[in-house]
């Protein structure tokens, strides 16, 4: 039962309450205390007194003209001041998250562009040092769903998504090379073209692993006259299974991504650009249609600053791990964040 008491009383005790004493108790005086606070005595001595009715105990003590705190009111000085100052850390906490800059943002990216997504989280902390990232490995195939359900925010992928209840961009194109191993007679080569492949068994990626990927593989054999032996796999060539495939020689992968092999076969497996006009794929950013929550389009934004190159082929495997922050992109992070605080 007291427990309820107690509960009732918070509820019914003001915030203003708790700063009025704290005014009183430092200056032990209701005049001066009302001049800081820019308020007539006498309602600060009433607000006093409900504070003293609602609490139940007394917590100053009027004598001759002068103000002293009781027992119960020295206790419950710094009590107060620690409420205070939570209450205002909390609020800080609010308008930072407001403004987007503090909270979590949870990114998934498809494979090969794990370089990519963590050179924008680390921009972006550096743009934003309060902001937490999630990070999660998620097949490019797998990522609406992950975003529509909510265990992601932003999705990195090849291609674009295929739902109309998110919004993406595209960032850049990548292109493609053909991983195979070592031993393989074509292996010394500076690059290859899809006739050099007539030969060899081509270990394609299902389908609904990464869509864009498979059928980007489906569509170049095709236009090039070409019926290479195609055998179906779960695995890639990032994967460790995918790479010991390559690597036996049961086959050869066409990839995507700065280092597009599992690194324990990295000796075993080399990767050669694919030359072929239209062997390149989009890279693509998406997130929720609609999305309102500051941290998370400012994430976007500095994911656009730092990657958008609208139809521009970017090699990866020659990508920099960091990049400099340029004079523009500083810039741009301050425009990030002004209009962040403008956002209702």
């Amino acid at each position: 039962m007291d427990s309820i008491k107690k509960l009732d009383t918070l509820r019914r005790m003001k915030l203003n309450h708790l700063r009025y004493f704290t005014a009183v108790a430092e200056d032990l005086s209701f005049t001066k205390a009302a001049r800081r606070l820019k308020m007539a005595q006498p309602p600060l001595s009433r607000q006093i007194r409900l504070l003293e009715a609602e609490i139940g105990v007394q917590l100053f003590e009027r004598r001759s003209g002068k103000v002293f705190l009781t027992d119960a009111g020295c206790r419950f000085l710094p009590a107060v001041r620690l409420a205070l100052e939570q209450v205002g850390a909390a609020v800080d906490v609010a308008r930072q998250t407001k403004d987007g800059e503090l909270g979590t943002v949870r990114v998934g990216f498809g494979k090969g562009l794990g370089d990519v997504v963590s050179l924008v989280i680390n921009q972006h902390m550096r743009f934003f040092p309060k902001i937490e990232a999630d990070v999660r490995d998620i097949l490019s195939g797998h990522q609406i769903e992950a975003l529509l359900g909510r265990k992601i925010d932003v999705g990195f992928s090849h291609g674009p998504p295929t739902s109309r209840e998110l919004a993406s961009e595209k960032l850049f194109r990548e292109s493609l090379s053909i991983v195979l191993a070592r031993s393989n007679t074509l292996a010394k080569r500076p690059y290859l073209r899809l006739k050099d492949l007539s030969h060899q068994t081509l270990l394609l990626i299902e389908r609904w692993i990464s869509p864009n990927v498979h059928d980007l593989a489906l569509t170049l054999c095709r236009d090039a006259g070409l019926s290479p032996r195609i055998v179906l796999t779960e695995s890639t060539i990032y994967d460790e299974v995918g790479a010991m495939m390559a690597a036996s020689g049961k086959g050869v992968f066409i990839a995507v991504g700065k280092n597009p092999c599992h690194p324990s076969f990295a000796d075993q497996l080399v990767a050669l650009n694919l030359r072929e006009p239209l062997a390149t794929l989009e890279v693509h950013a998406a997130w929720r249609r609609g999305e309102s929550s500051s941290t998370i389009l400012n994430f976007i934004e500095t994911t656009r600053t730092l990657l958008q190159r609208g139809g521009r082929v970017l090699d990866m495997r020659n990508f920099p791990g960091r990049l400099p922050i340029t004079r523009e992109q500083s810039r741009a992070a301050a425009l990030i964040r002004r209009k962040s605080r403008k956002l209702p």
